[in-house]
């Protein structure tokens, strides 16, 4: 089972347990975080796809840790002018483990 999430502006395949590094998120390490717009979920042989989003799908993943990323510098010339600039920047990430794929529908279909 594995879900395709939309975070950050960007699109995630996940699946219980990885561990995906997505950028800086507001939550504590240790905390729990669910994500809840699931563009596509497949379980087994069957593919849900969203409209945007599948309704009654969660993500739910733990914070293990925040960190920056490695160095990029940027470094901007113009010839023949004498103009030269080099900047450093570190992208800060958020290391989340996923771990549990929630699907709220099919638990009430069942029930019925």
């Amino acid at each position: 089972m594995y879900a395709i999430i939309e975070s950050c502006g960007k699109q995630y395949k996940v699946s219980k347990g990885d561990i995906v590094f997505f950028e800086k998120l507001d939550a504590e390490e240790g905390k729990k975080v669910t994500f809840d717009k699931v563009v596509l979920m497949s379980e087994d042989e069957k593919i849900q796809i969203g409209n945007p989003y599948v309704k009654g799908v969660k993500v739910e993943g733990k914070v293990v840790s925040h960190g920056k990323g490695k160095k990029i510098i940027v470094f901007k010339m113009k010839p023949k002018k004498n103009y030269r600039r080099k900047q450093g920047h570190r992208q800060p990430y958020s290391k989340v483990e996923i771990t549990d794929i929630k699907i709220a529908s099919a638990k009430k279909e069942k029930a019925e």
